[in-house]
């Protein structure tokens, strides 16, 4: 039996510029950065320290080259926070694309795109 999403693997084209946006601009926090020797490089990072589930950044055009087979296409990621209208105000003040604040039977959302142009989401969860 699966126990808990461990780690998302995010396939992007600049590694340190994507960084740098989820640090920077979003808050996170580099948990690891590993390479393999052999050219591979990931960086682990994470919303906060302990967080259940991190995301990996890895680099798309070398996961090309080693796995053809693999679905390189950004995954659609849903983001939780305590104060949805604090978060998009603080992101739209950083000059971060973001959607407007949409209300959803499940509760209020807003998407945002990141420094690649990939959008994800973010609920309103207390």
């Amino acid at each position: 039996m699966f126990s808990k999403v461990g780690q998302i693997m995010l396939y992007v084209n600049n590694q340190d510029e994507s960084v740098k946006f989820w640090t920077e601009q979003l808050g996170f926090t580099v948990i690891a950065e590993e390479k393999n020797g052999q050219g591979m490089r990931w960086i682990e990072i994470s919303p906060k320290k302990g967080a259940e589930t991190s995301i990996i950044l890895h680099d798309k055009e070398f996961v090309a080259k080693m796995s053809p087979g693999v679905n390189l296409d950004t995954p659609s990621l849903m983001f939780f926070t305590e104060n949805l209208e604090q978060l998009h105000h603080d992101l739209s003040n950083k000059k971060i694309t973001v959607g407007e604040i949409m209300s959803m039977p499940s509760g209020r959302v807003f998407n945002f795109s990141d420094n690649e142009g990939n959008y994800f989401a973010v609920m309103e969860k207390s």
